[in-house]
């Protein structure tokens, strides 16, 4: 018997890019649910985010959301808690396609992650396709020497050395797309907390700029609708808009508004 993997991210942006090409929305998925991930994987986003590095998700749920998502047409993207050749190689064996990698500030971070995603000899993933989702238990033809057509890498960049190094990091061949995180580059940049600060949006289109020059799609998180909208007309290739858990908080707390009277508990809180 013989099986057939999805497309990547990586092919699915090329597909979209071109002239009539459109950016790729998806949505975040830190609440460690399969239910949520399915209800997602069916509203018509183009991609979801599976965090580890600031949700509670583990390598079984993650398992779990992978498998709850498989059966529509989503890209699911996976978030590991850091660049180690461990988290990565697990994370690749329960069948993950599409890997994200936070916090990478260097080319050289950078090549050590490409060669952490395949197998020798153009890397050192360890081999264990018999044993993993990711080959279907060796159902798959061919997996071993094919691989790295089944794998897209996207790092992120989300420090002001990051920026400066995005051109080179972007270059790296392996490295398949960036995705900028503005959180992380506002406090790098001083103002911890306002992604939507006039130097942080300077930052990013920055990076968008280099990234775009090596050829390379490049992404961002958006949690604030108008900035989504304006980086989608500045050439994001894909874009994150929400978080289920934002999605939730939000909600409850508009419908918590329309009905209760404010009190000093329920004001005050952030919006992002």
């Amino acid at each position: 018997m013989s099986l057939q993997l999805t497309s990547t991210f990586r092919d699915r942006l090329a597909a979209q890019s071109g002239e009539n090409g459109r950016s790729l929305v998806g949505l975040w998925v830190c609440s460690g649910s399969p239910l949520v991930a399915e209800i997602f994987a069916g509203s018509g986003v183009d991609w979801l985010l599976i965090d580890m590095e600031h949700s509670a998700n583990s390598l079984q749920s993650v398992l779990t959301q992978l498998q709850a998502v498989a059966a529509y047409p989503v890209a699911p993207v996976v978030r590991v808690p850091f660049g180690d050749d461990v988290a990565l190689k697990q994370v690749l064996d329960i069948g993950a396609q599409n890997v994200l990698v936070p916090m990478v500030s260097t080319a050289e971070q950078a090549r050590e992650l490409v060669a952490a995603v395949r197998y020798p000899p153009q890397g050192r993933r360890g081999v264990g396709s018999s044993l993993s989702r990711s080959a279907r238990w060796n159902r798959v033809d061919g997996y071993l020497g094919n691989a790295n057509d089944h794998v897209s890498l996207f790092v992120q960049i989300e420090s002001a050395d990051a920026v400066a190094n995005a051109a080179e990091i972007a270059a790296v061949d392996g490295v398949d797309g960036i995705f900028v995180g503005p959180a992380d580059l506002a406090a790098s940049l001083g103002v911890l907390g306002q992604q939507t600060h006039p130097d942080v949006l300077s930052a990013v289109q920055t990076t968008f700029d280099a990234v775009r020059a090596a050829g390379k799609p490049v992404g961002v998180n958006a949690f604030d609708l108008d900035a989504a909208a304006r980086y989608i007309e500045n050439g994001a290739a894909f874009v994150a808009v929400a978080a289920d858990v934002s999605i939730l908080a939000r909600g409850s707390e508009a419908l918590a508004a329309r009905f209760i009277p404010a009190s000093p508990e329920t004001t005050g809180r952030a919006a992002y």
